[in-house]
């Protein structure tokens, strides 16, 4: 029953992170840079969402999209500023940049939204319980994982269906070559920063049900969800997820077991030794190099 409880609590989690995680990914495969200022954009999609909704009363639909939009504009505005002017430079100075966005944002929330976290108000998600196994659940804790795989499938579709993402592909496999063909890369590398900043928005509003609600929440999602994209292989969508789920289903074991004390040492140590036995990531695969 513990397994159980912890599994399902896990799943939840490791979506969170996968989702996460694969804003890196399509960052890094798109324009090979990364946004650091994820964790942040996580935070403000939980923020705008809580302002919408608790603090302006729009209807709950009405404010999820506009937070969603935001945090996808946000991304834009992160590439924009922090990423484009450095890479234009063949600098790697973006990296601190995106550091430093990811900050400055963090304190307009905690100047404008307050210091004190909140709680969104609760719902049926919440307050209504079901039995699987024995295990009082939440609909919250499997509608999360739903959303996190449905979305990951959304993401290869668009990758593979449509026109704009064939062009995103082909900027990946060889960007010489798709400027060759007019694609347009800057609105590619754009779209992958939209699409980043959307999932990471996704993200901060399905956790902030369970978690309160503040300007540092995102910080340490973040750096999870960057140890998750190595750990998966960051050029590997599905391994990127799938790492995020094995990672949040093993801190919630350790929790479960040793105790939330232990949760950090024992889960980042394990990402370690991980990643000593496959540099590439446990989904990932080494580079060949033509000599």
């Amino acid at each position: 029953m513990l397994f159980l409880s912890a599994l399902i609590t896990g799943l939840g989690l490791g979506s969170m992170y996968g989702l996460l995680a694969l804003g890196f990914y399509v960052t890094y495969v798109v324009s090979k840079t990364v946004n650091f200022a994820q964790g942040s954009t996580m935070m403000l999609g939980a923020v705008l969402c809580f302002t919408f909704w608790v603090t302006l009363g729009w209807p709950a639909p009405i404010a999820i999209a506009i937070a969603l939009v935001g945090c996808a504009l946000w991304g834009v505005a992160v590439e924009r500023i922090a990423v484009r002017p450095f890479v234009r430079r063949n600098s790697e100075a973006w990296l601190m940049a995106t550091v430093a966005l990811g900050i400055v944002i963090d304190n307009v929330v905690l100047f404008t939204f307050g210091r004190d976290p909140r709680g969104m108000p609760p719902t049926s998600l919440i307050t209504d319980t079901f039995s699987v196994a024995g295990v009082r659940v939440q609909p919250q804790q499997v509608l999360i994982p739903l959303v996190g795989i449905g979305l990951a499938i959304a993401f290869t579709v668009f990758a593979r269906r449509t026109r704009h993402g064939l062009a995103m592909l082909a900027v990946v496999q060889n960007e010489a070559a798709a400027r060759l063909m007019g694609i347009n890369v800057g609105v590619a590398v754009s779209v992958a920063f939209a699409m980043s900043g959307f999932f990471a928005g996704v993200a901060g509003i399905l956790i902030a049900p369970l978690f309160t609600i503040s300007s540092t929440m995102g910080t340490m999602f973040g750096i999870k969800a960057f140890a998750v994209a190595i750990l998966g292989g960051i050029t590997n969508p599905w391994g990127v997820m799938c790492a995020g789920l094995l990672y949040g289903v093993a801190e919630a074991l350790i929790t479960a077991s040793f105790g939330s004390t232990y949760t950090q040492i024992t889960a980042f140590s394990l990402v370690i030794v991980a990643l000593a036995l496959r540099p590439e990531g446990l989904f990932g695969r080494a580079g060949v190099k033509k000599v």
